[in-house]
């Protein structure tokens, strides 16, 4: 192949020129005397033009793989050294399916065909070629030109750049992400409930999805807390930012409110206590967090929620209430008072709490997702698990997603037929003096009897009343009141009043002649404890789990 017929422009070959007749002129000036004739000298030696050095020895030494393929067929005209070195000989006149299986295998040839047709240079960055190196492959059109102003054929300059340090560096970089990310994810799904806790009187799933390859883990968690009393605890929250400083932020933050919910405070004071510490974790890290409570006595989920999303709750009917106010500043931001709002969840009703994960997208307003989660919630029906499913689905979630979800769906099912057999409450206000004590023991009786419970489990509920209603006669303040609840695995004795000092268990001397009450309610039964009731007064509770079957 003659290469004075072929023209290839080289990258920096006009700039060079440019420059070339610069340094004649100069030249010129300096034999006018401009400066020195030994400088000038110096500056006259004679070199070789860029336009006078031979195609084929420049691209000989060049250290880059070159080819040179001309026609519809691509067929090699020319390979220079660097590429013998790589691949090995080429034979010439033949097509580059045949003469160049390399590039065929890295699917370069298609890319041949696009630059003939367009005429346009294309570049194709770190492929990995049959020789275990990585290279950028620039290919480049060429017309090779005839004497007289006519035109001749096409062809294509294959310019490859050896790339491997380079791959091989983002190879490294991209497994060290990876690494982390796994510890992140790891570590994030270490510190969520390995396995939800089941209250009586709910039926919970939750699911968390990590973000994407892509996207560093974020700080997404929940939980689910049995406070006693047949009351329980839902927390979701998000720390802002990502990776494992997220996660480890939200550990703590988990553990500190299954700490808090024992003390059994109010929603609002329960954000309080955890907006002191999120500032003394980390002042710059901040959370969202969404705290509520649930008691079957009272039908409705008491909460509070610090800069996080609303809760939603479908009702019986079907229709889908927002729980939008009261909300707070987001944890960590200190200096606000948090306060506690209310949503009905009676029998019957669901109830989802989410992070924004679910909801949020770059092209559209958060209100917009959350009305689509809204209806998406509005059909979805079945288990809890079934639901949770159904509104990742709805929402678009996929193992691309770049931000991590989690969701949580609780349902307050309505026990009908036999099941509710199972579940029944009944309720004496302790009215009068000393007499009600005597009164209180009598219709704990009844109704212990009235449920067929073991005669051993009906003596101890009868004790367990009678040593409440008279710690509440002697310590409380009217109005009073006795309630008992059953569920399919516990009976619950609860008295109230309107005094909000809280008991405390203690050891009584034998002189002593009170302060035994609670110490044998606490013997008796399997669990107890006391909490301040909403407007003043407490509410002092035991536990007995049933005997199976």
């Amino acid at each position: 192949m003659n290469f004075t017929r072929w023209s290839a422009r080289l990258p920096g070959t006009q700039r060079r020129a440019a420059a070339r007749t610069d340094d004649v002129v100069t030249e010129d000036r300096l034999s006018e005397g401009a400066v020195p004739a030994a400088r000038a000298e110096q500056l006259t030696v004679p070199f070789p033009a860029v336009d006078e050095l031979p195609v084929r020895e420049v691209l000989d030494r060049v250290p880059a793989l070159v080819a040179l393929v001309h026609g519809p067929d691509h067929r090699l005209a020319y390979v220079n050294d660097a590429y013998v070195v790589a691949f090995g000989l080429r034979p010439t006149g033949e097509p580059a399916r045949r003469a160049l299986p390399e590039l065929d295998e890295i699917g370069l040839l298609p890319l041949l065909d696009q630059v003939l047709r367009s005429g346009k240079p294309r570049t194709v960055k770190s492929r990995k070629a049959p020789d275990g190196r990585s290279y950028t492959f620039t290919c480049t059109p060429v017309t090779e030109g005839h004497g007289g102003g006519g035109s001749g054929g096409s062809g294509v300059l294959v310019f490859a750049t050896d790339v491997t340090d380079h791959a091989e560096a983002a190879e490294r970089l991209r497994a060290s992400e990876r690494r982390q990310r796994e510890t992140a994810v790891t570590l994030q799904r270490s510190l969520l409930p390995q396995e939800l806790e089941e209250p009586d009187d709910l039926r919970i799933a939750a699911t968390y999805l990590p973000g994407g390859t892509e996207a560093a883990v974020g700080g997404d968690w929940y939980d689910v807390i049995t406070l006693g009393g047949g009351r329980t605890a839902l927390v979701i929250g998000d720390v802002m930012g990502r990776g494992v400083r997220a996660a480890a932020v939200m550990g703590q933050l988990r553990t500190a409110v299954r700490a808090y919910a024992r003390l059994d405070l109010p929603p609002h004071e329960i954000l309080q206590l955890l907006d002191g510490l999120a500032m003394e974790i980390d002042a710059n890290q901040i959370a969202t967090c969404a705290y509520a409570i649930h008691d079957p006595n009272e039908g409705k989920l008491v909460y509070a929620s610090a800069g996080h999303l609303p809760i939603l709750v479908r009702d019986e009917s079907g229709v889908v209430l927002r729980a939008d106010e009261p909300t707070g500043p987001p944890l960590g931001t200190g200096g606000w008072m948090h306060a506690s709002g209310s949503i009905p969840l009676g029998p019957g009703s669901t109830a989802v709490l989410y992070t924004d994960g679910l909801v949020e997208r770059r092209d559209q307003d958060l209100d917009e997702g959350i009305a689509a989660l809204e209806r998406a919630l509005a059909g979805a029906t079945g288990t809890p698990q079934v639901i949770c499913d159904r509104l990742v689905r709805s929402a678009g979630v996929t193992a691309e997603h770049d931000d991590d979800v989690a969701v949580m769906v609780l349902q307050h099912p309505a026990h009908t037929g036999p099941d509710g057999d199972l579940f029944r409450n009944a309720a004496l206000e302790l009215l009068g003096g000393v007499e009600a004590a005597p009164r209180a023991r009598a219709f704990a009786s009844g109704v212990l009897t009235s449920w067929r419970f073991p005669v051993e489990l009906h003596d101890l509920g009868v004790l367990a009343v009678s040593e409440l209603v008279a710690n509440s006669l002697q310590h409380g303040t009217p109005p009073m009141r006795l309630r008992l609840r059953r569920t399919d695995r516990r009976l619950i004795v609860e008295v109230t009043d309107g005094d909000d000092h809280l008991p405390r268990r203690r050891r009584a001397e034998p002189g002593d002649e009170s302060g035994r009450g609670i110490a044998i309610v606490a013997t008796i039964a399997s669990n107890w404890g006391s909490r301040r009731t909403p407007g003043g007064g407490k509410a002092v509770w035991c536990e007995f789990v049933l005997p199976k079957g």
